[in-house]
Formats: structure tokens, C-alpha cells, sequence
């Protein structure tokens, strides 16, 4: 009973640690939440600092997700608790504890966690994101349709309705954080 309260409590705080508000520390640039669209995440962090800002932000949001899951597979743990680790890592990304509960979307967590869950359901995930960014160039829009179909992906290749569950809430939680940008693709004025 302690190594699932263990992974899942390793998995949060992980996922707590904000990499664009410690980069804006280490780096030197403004905080994130107080610019750009206010929010602790790669495309922001692109937008106030730069490719080399972002990718670094990038790599320490992925990694929070990859670590955490890879650690429950490693573990050979029920793949139910694996797919739990990644919500838990995802959650400490949107709701972080060292900094207020203010955290970012959650994208690249949320992505990481899929890819080291199920290379599969990665692979389709990152490829549908890549898709749409490129012929619409809206991360958000990207970001949204791609974990839109996410959990019927998840359900296709393990036939749980319990694990397909989880990334029904990742995903849910995910576009639900998307709320603004879901506003502003609705008046044609999202960037």
C-alpha cells in the first residue's frame, strides 16, 4: 500500500516544480505569470524569452511527466497506478504547491505522461498536435483536439474503461484550462 501512496505522492511534487518559473530565476527573465498570457509554460515563456528559454522549459515540463510514469512501469505496477502517476504529475503542473496552486496548462506534462504510458497513444497524440499546429499554427487549438480524442485512443489499446477514465480527466482538466483560449479561437482572435 505505501509504494502506490509513494509513486503518486513523488509523481505530484514532481509535477509541482514549475521549470518557467525556476528558469525565470536561473535565466534571468521576468516571471512568467506576470507576463505574456501569465501563464508558467513553454509557449509563453517563448513568447517573454526566447527558443532557448522555451526549450529548456519544454524539456523540465516533459520530463515531469516521462520520470514519474517510466518509475511505475519500472515498478511493474498495475497500469492502472501508472496512468494515476501521470495525472499526478500533471496535477502538480496545473496546481503546484510550492507556488500557490498557480500553475501552467499542462501540455507537455500531459504529453510526456502519454508517451511513457503508451508509446502508441503518444505517437498519435503528439502527431495529431503537430498536425493541427502546423496547418492552423494555434498551439491551443492543437493542443485541444489532439487531447479531445486522447481517451478513446487510451480505451482502443487497453479496453480499461478505468484507465481510459483518467485521461478523460487529464484531458478534460487540460481544455478546461484552455478556457481563454477557447474564448478567443471562438472571436477569431486567439495568436
Amino acid at each position: 500500500m505505501l509504494e502506490p501512496v509513494a509513486l503518486l505522492c513523488f509523481a505530484y511534487l514532481l509535477g509541482s516544480i514549475s521549470s518557467a518559473i525556476l528558469l525565470s530565476k536561473i535565466m534571468g527573465f521576468e516571471d512568467p505569470r506576470t507576463q505574456g498570457s501569465n501563464n508558467p509554460g513553454a509557449t509563453n515563456v517563448l513568447r517573454i524569452a526566447g527558443k532557448k528559454a522555451a526549450f529548456f522549459t519544454l524539456v523540465g515540463d516533459f520530463l515531469k511527466g516521462l520520470i514519474p510514469v517510466l518509475i511505475g512501469h519500472l515498478l511493474q505496477a498495475e497500469l492502472l497506478l501508472v496512468a494515476l502517476a501521470g495525472f499526478a504529475a500533471f496535477s502538480g503542473h496545473c496546481f503546484p504547491v510550492f507556488f500557490r496552486f498557480k500553475g501552467g496548462k499542462g501540455v507537455a506534462t500531459a504529453m510526456a505522461a502519454t508517451v511513457a504510458f503508451s508509446w502508441i497513444a503518444g505517437v498519435f497524440l503528439i502527431a495529431t498536435w503537430l498536425l493541427f499546429a502546423k496547418v492552423f499554427k494555434i498551439s491551443s487549438l492543437a493542443a485541444i483536439v489532439s487531447f479531445s480524442a486522447l481517451p478513446l485512443v487510451i480505451f482502443w489499446l487497453t479496453r480499461d474503461p478505468r484507465i481510459a477514465s483518467v485521461f478523460v480527466v487529464m484531458s478534460a482538466l487540460l481544455i478546461w484550462r484552455h478556457k481563454s483560449n477557447i474564448q478567443r479561437l471562438i472571436r477569431g482572435t486567439e495568436s
